[in-house]
């Protein structure tokens, strides 16, 4: 197994959710962490909360490219590099397809896909330099549609096509790239607010888990996509 202490490992969309989640994991395996989010106040309180002096917060939108730009530069300026990027952000908005408005369908895109791309254009040249790993946070919506969903279905089913093909276009250089694709996750996600009623559901740490264990696996072997589902349903 590869050890994986003070690494360096940039998660989008970090405050919360999987991305804090994922943020845990790390921190606890020795990872020097930096989370992003639109929100500098809840990235501070998560800092707080994290309780761990090899966490950075930015303030960064990846809808923005120069806001990558500028937190990768910050990383790279704290930690002296970076090997790990987690294109974790995203956002989900729910209506039949003849009802979904502009704003709906533009945040998505903007935010799961575009988002996605500029992340790990901003991290590439970091990423080859140290062989490093790009995963992003897609869904099982990337490949299993369904009603009232056209605009998040298009844009996680992008999410999974682009990072297959970028794993293809990188992996020359030693970049591994994987897409994981929960099903149903206890979080914030469009709005929600966890209970104990979520206990059936994959918890964030599990997802956390997962990263830990990619980052950590033979560097011969790559889990390109990965579905992650609850074992039973409610």
């Amino acid at each position: 197994m590869q050890n994986i202490e003070n690494k360096v490992a940039y998660i989008t969309g970090g405050t919360k959710g999987i991305g804090l989640g994922i943020a845990k994991a790390l921190t606890e395996n020795g990872v020097k962490v930096a989370i992003s989010g639109r929100n500098i106040k809840a990235a501070e309180e998560i800092r707080q909360t994290l309780g761990n002096e090899n966490v950075l917060v930015l303030q960064a939108d990846v809808r923005n490219f120069d806001d990558e730009v500028r937190a990768v530069e910050q990383i790279v300026a704290t930690y002296g590099k970076l090997d790990v990027a987690i294109a974790n952000a995203g956002v989900g908005k729910f209506a039949p397809v003849d009802e979904l408005s502009l704003e709906d369908w533009n945040a998505m895109i903007d935010t799961n896909l575009t988002g996605i791309f500029h992340t790990l254009k901003a991290t590439v040249d970091q990423l080859k330099q140290n062989k490093g790993y790009y995963i992003s946070i897609a869904s099982l919506a990337g490949t299993n549609f369904f009603a009232q969903a056209a605009g998040y279905n298009a844009s996680k089913f992008g999410v999974v096509g682009f990072t297959q093909a970028a794993m293809l276009d990188l992996r020359s250089y030693d970049i591994k790239c994987t897409t994981i694709m929960p099903g149903s996750v206890t979080s914030e996600f469009n709005g929600h607010v966890p209970n104990e009623e979520d206990a059936w559901k994959i918890q964030p740490s599990d997802l956390g888990q997962i990263v830990v264990d990619l980052l950590k696996m033979n560097p011969n072997v790559l889990p390109s996509k990965i579905e992650v589902r609850p074992t039973k349903t409610k």
